[in-house]
């Protein structure tokens, strides 16, 4: 069973490397999805997988790479679409 979250970061988390953080933790477990910066300066992540790895993201979202600094997540669930692969661009 797959599930999908939508995960809006807020704080310092543009110019920190949180994007590729992110893929690099997604491939780690086989998470497909995506993370973009947005122009009000969040990062939004789009997480699609196993219910425990897509969890265990988003928790990991909460602190972020070194020199972010997380200050609120916001957490969405949504429909799978069935994506491969991950996308940090």
């Amino acid at each position: 069973m797959l599930v999908r979250n939508r995960v809006i970061v807020r704080g310092v988390v543009q110019g920190v490397g949180f994007r590729a953080w992110v893929w690099r933790a997604a491939s780690q477990r086989d998470v497909a999805g995506r993370a973009r910066n947005r122009p009000d300066g969040t990062v939004e992540v789009v997480l699609e997988g196993e219910p425990e790895a897509v969890e265990a993201l988003v928790h990991a979202c909460r602190e972020g790479p070194r020199g972010a600094v997380v200050t609120e997540i916001e957490v969405f669930d949504e429909e799978p679409e069935g994506l491969t692969g991950f996308s940090a661009g």
